[in-house]
């Protein structure tokens, strides 16, 4: 634990797995005098005070006065409507960021609603498991895991650092990034791998029903894997693709050329060709691995 809170009330809004795990996180190790919820749900709230996350609040408003942290964690497609509705009440001083998947989107619904005096600091923790709800958080979910922080142009360089101080806090690397660049970086690591899973394990479901019984029965580990990120929150994922476009289609253009000429090279036998790739993707594998980002 810290030797002192980082912050005397923190306010989550949205408590599914990334909120539900930083409640958890901020209160192993004591980065906040009082933790505060807030979820549109109410079944969600209800799990967050059977779980003893924090206070739960059963208005937006009652959550956020007078937070000097408030954490965005709900889907992207409920941020137009959540910027209106708290801005009156963020407190002059007070810090707010988020932990959405793309940072140009959540600047254009987020930003114009800003009070002055509120220190606007975007964040995304690159961690995450398939499952959600608040009950599927836990506080090692950070740990050895890097957060992007992305502040707006003219942000106080304090602000950033305590929020820098708090994902350090709950185990993560911490890198600051411009928020158009973040979006391509996550075009290609994040948001086109699970397009392609989706895409996959959707193919397999419209097969014959016979041929779909045996993908299930002999799933190998290729796959499983790619059931496991299927399985992702289609709520966010739908909200993620729909808010990065542009970096997912040019990069899901690019992928599709490549996978033309990995077709090519199988059709006319181009063996030397799939063997260069193939040691290519072997190498970023290791890469990753050596990284610790395995």
């Amino acid at each position: 634990m810290t030797s002192e809170p980082l912050f005397g009330r923190v306010a989550l809004i949205g408590i599914g797995l990334i909120g539900s795990s930083l409640a958890r996180a901020i209160a192993q190790h004591g980065l906040a005098g009082d933790i505060v919820i807030f979820d549109a749900s109410v079944e969600a709230r209800a799990a967050a005070a059977e779980l003893k996350l924090g206070q739960v609040s059963e208005t937006l408003a009652g959550a956020v006065t007078n937070a000097d942290l408030v954490i965005i964690a709900t889907p992207i497609g409920a941020y137009a409507d959540l910027g209106p509705a708290l801005a009156p009440h963020l407190k002059k001083g007070a810090i707010l960021t988020d932990v959405g998947s793309v940072k140009q989107a959540v600047i254009r619904d987020l930003g114009p609603h800003v009070p002055e005096g509120v220190h606007f600091v975007p964040g995304h923790p690159l961690a995450g498991t398939e499952h959600s709800g608040p009950r599927a958080g836990f506080a090692e979910l950070f740990k050895g895991r890097w957060a992007i922080v992305t502040p707006v142009p003219g942000t106080d360089p304090a602000a950033t650092e305590r929020l820098k101080a708090l994902w350090s806090a709950v185990g993560s690397m911490v890198e600051v990034m411009e928020p158009s660049h973040h979006d391509q970086v996550l075009a290609i690591t994040s948001h086109l791998p699970h397009l392609i899973a989706y895409t996959i394990v959707d193919t397999a479901t419209q097969l014959e029903t016979s041929t779909q019984s045996e993908v299930i029965k002999f799933s190998a580990t290729g796959f499983r894997d790619f059931t496991r990120i299927a399985a992702s929150d289609p709520t966010m994922w739908r909200d993620i693709f729909l808010n990065n476009r542009e970096a997912v289609l040019e990069i899901l253009g690019r992928f599709t050329e490549d996978l033309t000429a990995m077709q090519r090279a199988i059709r006319w036998g181009e063996g030397d060709k799939l063997f260069e790739t193939f040691s290519r993707t072997r190498a970023v594998r290791r890469a990753i691995i050596d990284a610790k980002q395995a």
